[in-house]
């Protein structure tokens, strides 16, 4: 049997990394990757794991297709994610049988609607991934195989008696629109290297945007920003289904397209109507304390000192709630230590956020799969630090991570602002310079 020919098995599960309930971590992203996407494969099925985006908060279409029409889905329970149990009630309420829960132990306290299922438990490494990854995947693959017998596991099925099956009329072309989707995001990967005529094609060939399923259109969103086209971004938007545009993804993205195309206060709306109603988020002031940032630095070239300094005081707020609202986010902190290093004269507050920064960008690190801002924090924070052997180091793990020239203009521009105020000050930077250069190289 082919790969296309296997039977689907959806897999219902947090993404990244995530707290338990007593604090430690998951890599939610290894226990997919280590133990039950293997787990599937080996049961002879196909893995379909959820799209990031379908789990930020509003359930769409191709979720549902998903939890109805894959013949087999794999649960995690572990933390008692929202969305799962959800995800879990629709898959229950439609299918009798071949739905399989798995769960951290302690990492979670289940449910008592959940606690008589048959869910597996595993153990977690100090790292947050599958401590007993071969074990538990065999038994995962043997309840798989079991449930090909269509033995009942939906205590709907089981306790209401004469509850309809859903007719499977749909699944060959709901698989043929799962393959679809994978063709254009592996095409969308290809036209990023081409620059946003190329990526301009794909979308115009997808026809109707509001007919797509999310990944497709989120991908094409991601994909603009990675070749800096941000008006197509702000025009994609406009174009989305309410429901995905109104997602906290889409909105924050949408206010850095708004302000890199030089509209500071729509995106500042955008972002400040987002925090009064979904509430704080270290990724939505970050980006917030961009906007201010970019006002300041602008203010400030036209020779307007006291609107500068306002947008200055502004940005280094936005930056420090980000970092209260999450310590675990150093991206915020460090650009909070930064701009306090550029007020005249330096904030003296910056020395007690130093090492709180350090400390978070240090365990995000140690803890495994860091992303380029966390080794773009580390560079940043050794030329503040005047560490030339650290910024060296961290410069090399920093070009090692980078995906997209816009997050190394990202850095490099700071790092000439620090450069700017010291060279101000008559200190020598040239150090400094030959690190943007790299950057931006």
């Amino acid at each position: 049997m082919t790969q296309s020919q296997r039977p689907l098995c959806f897999v219902l599960m947090p993404f990244g990394r995530k707290p338990t309930v007593g604090g430690a971590l998951i890599d939610f992203d290894a226990v997919y990757r280590e133990l039950i996407s293997p787990a599937i494969e080996e049961a002879g099925l196909e893995p379909l794991r959820a799209d990031e985006e379908m789990t930020g908060g509003i359930i769409h279409k191709p979720m549902f297709e998903r939890l109805i029409l894959c013949e087999f889905a794999v649960a995690d329970l572990t933390t008692a994610n929202a969305n799962v149990f959800y995800e879990l009630g629709v898959r229950h309420a439609v299918r009798p049988w071949s739905t399989i829960l798995l769960f951290a132990a302690g990492g979670t306290q289940l449910p008592f609607d959940v606690m008589p299922l048959r869910a597996i438990p595993y153990q977690l490494s100090v790292q947050g991934a599958p401590a007993d990854s071969s074990s538990i995947k065999e038994a995962v693959k043997q309840r798989l195989i079991e449930a090909r017998n269509a033995s009942t596991d939906s205590p709907i099925f089981q306790l209401v008696e004469g509850f309809p099956d859903i007719q499977r009329l749909k699944t060959d072309v709901f698989r043929d629109r799962i393959t679809y989707s994978n063709l254009v995001k592996e095409r969308l990967v290809t036209a990023r290297r081409g620059g946003a005529d190329e990526i301009r094609v794909i979308e115009k060939e997808l026809g109707d945007i509001a007919a797509q399923e999310s990944g497709v259109v989120i991908d094409l969103f991601l994909s603009y920003r990675a070749v800096r086209a941000w008006e197509a971004m702000i025009d994609l938007d406009a174009r989305m289904p309410p429901p995905l545009a109104a997602t906290v993804m889409v909105q924050e993205q949408l206010a850095l397209a708004l302000n890199r195309a030089g509209r500071g206060e729509d995106a500042e709306r955008v972002l400040t109507t987002l925090l009064e109603n979904r509430g704080p988020s270290s990724e939505t002031y970050g980006i917030l304390g961009r906007v201010y940032k970019d006002r300041w630095e602008a203010a400030a070239r036209a020779g307007d000192r006291f609107r500068a300094r306002s947008f200055l005081d502004k940005a280094i707020e936005a930056y420090q709630r980000g970092f209260e609202t999450d310590w675990r986010d150093a991206y915020p902190g460090v650009n909070a230590v930064t701009l306090m290093e550029l007020k005249e004269p330096p904030d003296p507050q910056r020395e007690g956020l130093v090492p709180v920064v350090r400390y978070a960008v240090e365990r995000r690190i140690a803890a495994g799969k860091p992303d380029y801002w966390d080794y773009a924090t580390r560079l940043e924070l050794a030329v503040l630090g005047e560490d030339e052997v650290e910024a060296d180091r961290a410069l090399g793990d920093t070009l090692a991570a980078s995906h997209e020239i816009w997050e190394r203009e990202t850095t490099a521009r700071n790092l000439r602002l620090i450069r700017e105020a010291r060279e101000g000050r008559q200190r020598k930077s040239d150090w400094i310079k030959e690190i943007e250069s790299a950057l931006l190289a």
